[in-house]
């Protein structure tokens, strides 16, 4: 891939979030019922709803499949309509027309679902069931600090987990002004920017975690030279897009990132159900 071809798909991400019409589930919940004859149409929504249904509960959703809908299920439709109706029947007809305006509608309502959990439940990353338990493996029990924790949900899974486990979990809480899933964190957050977290705790643990950056300033660049400087021995966990939608373009440059055998579970688990191609890297 090219560097312009990079540039034009992060670009595309961030014209796909556009505002959500409202009643997002409740739509989905129809376009259930519509196409509930159609299987890879009702397996994609229902992993879905149960994911929304799980986080409304305050559990951790199960990992998602790809959300797009396959290739050819418009000609599937077709072909249903027309073993049920005869050629220019107006039942078959209007079914077809309700398929045909509905199954695109469905198509952006399935690539929306990121956004739908950004401004629901305040969640980034996809921070699912067999990602943590893996994520927690890896950690084997070291005490812990998460920085910019945003709602908590990677602190919160960690701790049901293990909850002898040592967890400081952090956060500025300077997005929670300007929106209201900030204020309903899942877990206990101490207010502290990603530094003033780092300069209190870094003498009690042994690990850092960093998912979903903005890539908006160089935070994250302060971030790695402050641990570099004064904190070598840390490991550094950082999660989510390498040259794309979390991160400065800078620590994408200066960062040494590496992937080992031991992540391999995280990764799998966190792969993505959407464009965004988050992962687990530990960085020096």
């Amino acid at each position: 891939m090219t560097t312009m071809n990079k540039k034009q798909l992060k670009k595309l991400k961030k014209q796909a979030k556009k505002k959500r019409p409202s009643g997002y589930i409740a739509q989905l919940t129809a376009a259930a019922e519509l196409f509930d004859h159609f299987p890879r149409i009702k397996y994609l929504i229902n992993n879905v709803l149960e994911a929304d249904r799980l986080l409304k509960r305050g559990l951790l959703p199960q990992p998602l499949p790809k959300l797009l809908l396959p290739d050819d299920i418009q000609d599937e439709l077709f072909a249903a309509v027309n073993a049920q109706y005869a050629p220019h029947d107006p039942a078959g007809d209007r079914l077809w027309d309700r398929y045909s305006a509905a199954l695109p509608k469905l198509d952006q309502q399935l690539r929306n679902f990121r956004d739908y959990l950004e401004e629901t439940y305040g969640m980034w990353s996809y921070t699912n069931t067999a990602f943590v338990r893996a994520l927690s493996d890896f950690l084997n029990g070291a005490p812990v600090l998460e920085i910019m924790a945003g709602s908590g949900y990677l602190s919160k899974g960690l701790r049901d987990l293990r909850p002898s486990q040592v967890i400081y979990t952090t956060d500025s809480q300077a997005w929670a002004k300007e929106s209201a899933t900030g204020r309903h964190p899942v877990t206990t957050i101490e207010a502290l920017d990603a530094l003033a977290a780092i300069k209190k705790y870094g003498d009690q643990v042994k690990v850092v975690i960093l998912s979903w950056a903005p890539d908006k300033d160089e935070n994250d660049y302060q971030i790695l030279h402050l641990l570099r400087q004064h904190y070598p021995d840390l490991t550094f966990v950082v999660i989510g897009e390498r040259n794309g939608a979390t991160n400065s373009a800078r620590f994408w440059r200066e960062a040494k990132l590496s992937q080992p055998a031991e992540l391999a579970k995280a990764n799998a688990a966190l792969k993505s159900f959407d464009l965004i191609d988050e992962q687990v890297y530990l960085v020096k």
